[in-house]
């Protein structure tokens, strides 16, 4: 937040040929987040603050590092880009504040710190998506608005039957007092109805901010219409986030396994969800012919893969929610890759229409590798790091006795890898119509490359990464 700050007095006093070191600032104070959250590592400072309501934990700071690398690698891709707008200054500020709550709700641990988080992200979200001036922006922005001001409502409506019940607004009491915790623990029968109803609706709420069905409808139009950067952002932040909290609520709130009597109710409910995100986003995004709708459609597919992890979680596996960390992780590194490609050649042909994708390969050669790369790993093919995460979440279904939703899972990698590779081949096997070659500037080229190169790691040596989800997720 200290560096959004900055980053508005730092455009008020620069001049306009000087607004170049905006991205630098905000670089700065992301920087400046990482150097204290180590220190408070190595003093071994983690700690629950501010009343029991947030946690500096191994949970929330493996969200923290994630969110400020997504951050950070969106800064250097957009920084060429955002030079061409015209409150540049007021956009970084945005995409600060988006994270900053981003980090808060990975460490919140009440509903009442939970709905303020989402909601100071949220709103930084809406302003981002409509930041462009343009029809197409205008449009998303106003959808995504009044879609989330109503699933803001649902998610409201949801803590207030939690607090009905149990007279306080904890997931967990540190002194082992009254909490939501302690009340599912209790298992009375009398309040069983009243806590799942409390438990659907903030998965409803919750499922809009991760793009799971029946609350995606906005993402499509959002990726259209926003600023490519923005929709890079969105589908990875709001997303590793939202599942953040999720994780907070259902695995530490309502408990897992035979000790908690609602498990088997919100177990079946992911399930369900998560074999319809699946099968809803890939069939969509088989007809699709611009390629930011295509990710889009992708990005509610993908959703349902994580949420495999979430119905693993609740039915008992010690893998689910480690496997659910561990996916957005090496999503991240993915589908940043897969937008920053799209960013880089979209500028030069000015066009997202798959099929003016044609012969890229010859055009733009790196481009185009880390494209299909990184749609190989959204496939879930090795070695890349989408594979292992599928087989991970896959893992933890089955020792779940949720084969079924393996088999569901399986069968839409299959029918993702035609839409997926049917890119990749125009790419490679078309004719272009333009043979003019491009590459894209210095700072896309560093963030690309982090980003191919984290896929490549984590596909061929993702133990360090599994290790840190597993003890992030021990802290909960």
């Amino acid at each position: 937040m200290v560096s959004a700050g900055l980053v508005l007095l730092a455009d008020l006093v620069l001049r306009d040929k000087h607004r170049g070191w905006l991205p630098a600032v905000a670089l700065s104070g992301l920087g400046a987040a990482v150097i204290w959250t180590v220190t408070l590592i190595l003093r071994d400072r983690e700690a629950v603050a501010f009343g029991g309501t947030y946690s500096l934990d191994t949970f929330s700071i493996y969200f923290k590092f994630l969110f400020i690398g997504v951050a950070g690698l969106v800064i250097l891709a957009s920084a060429d880009y955002v030079k061409k707008l015209e409150h540049q200054g007021e956009f970084w500020a945005l995409l600060m504040l988006a994270t900053s709550g981003m980090m808060l709700l990975a460490g919140a641990r009440d509903l009442i710190l939970i709905f303020v988080a989402l909601e100071l992200t949220s709103i930084c979200q809406y302003a981002l998506a409509a930041f462009v001036r343009d029809g197409k922006a205008s449009e998303a922005g106003l959808k995504y608005i009044l879609l989330g001001a109503i699933a803001s409502a649902v998610t409201l409506y949801g803590m207030a039957f939690l607090f009905g019940i149990s007279g306080t607004t904890k997931l967990v009491a540190v002194d082992g007092g009254t909490s939501i915790a302690s009340l599912v623990l209790e298992g009375d029968p009398g309040t069983r109805a009243a806590l799942v109803a409390g438990a659907v609706l903030l998965a409803a709420g919750l499922s809009f901010k991760v793009a799971l069905v029946p609350f995606q409808m906005w993402v499509p139009d959002v990726y259209e219409g926003a600023a490519t950067p923005v929709a890079a952002f969105l589908s990875v932040g709001s997303k590793a986030a939202g599942f953040a909290v999720i994780l907070r609520v259902f695995y530490q709130g309502f408990g897992f396994g035979p000790e908690s009597f609602i498990s088997s109710d919100w177990s079946n409910m992911f399930a369900a969800v998560a074999a319809i995100s699946m099968t809803v986003g890939n069939v969509m995004a088989l007809v699709q012919t611009d390629i930011r709708r295509l990710l889009g459609y992708s990005s509610i597919a993908q959703a349902g893969n994580i949420a495999i992890g979430v119905a693993a979680v609740a039915a008992g596996a010690t893998t689910g929610a480690s496997g659910v960390t561990f996916f957005l992780a090496t999503y991240a590194f993915t589908n940043l890759g897969a937008f920053f490609a799209i960013l880089a050649i979209s500028q030069r042909i000015g066009s997202y229409r798959i099929k003016d994708y044609a012969g890229m390969a010859r055009r733009a050669p790196i481009l185009a590798a880390v494209l299909a790369f990184c749609f190989v790993s959204l496939t879930g093919l090795p070695p890349t790091a989408g594979f292992v995460a599928k087989i991970y979440v896959f893992n933890a279904a089955v020792q779940s006795d949720l084969a079924w939703l393996v088999i569901v899972g399986v069968l839409n990698s299959a029918i993702s890898a035609y839409y997926y590779l049917r890119v990749v081949r125009h790419m490679y096997l078309a004719e272009p119509e333009d043979e003019s070659s491009f590459s894209p500037t210095p700072m896309l080229a560093i963030a690309l490359g982090v980003t191919a190169l984290g896929v490549l790691v984590v596909g061929l040596v993702p133990t360090p990464l599994i290790d840190a989800a597993q003890r992030a997720v021990e802290a909960l």
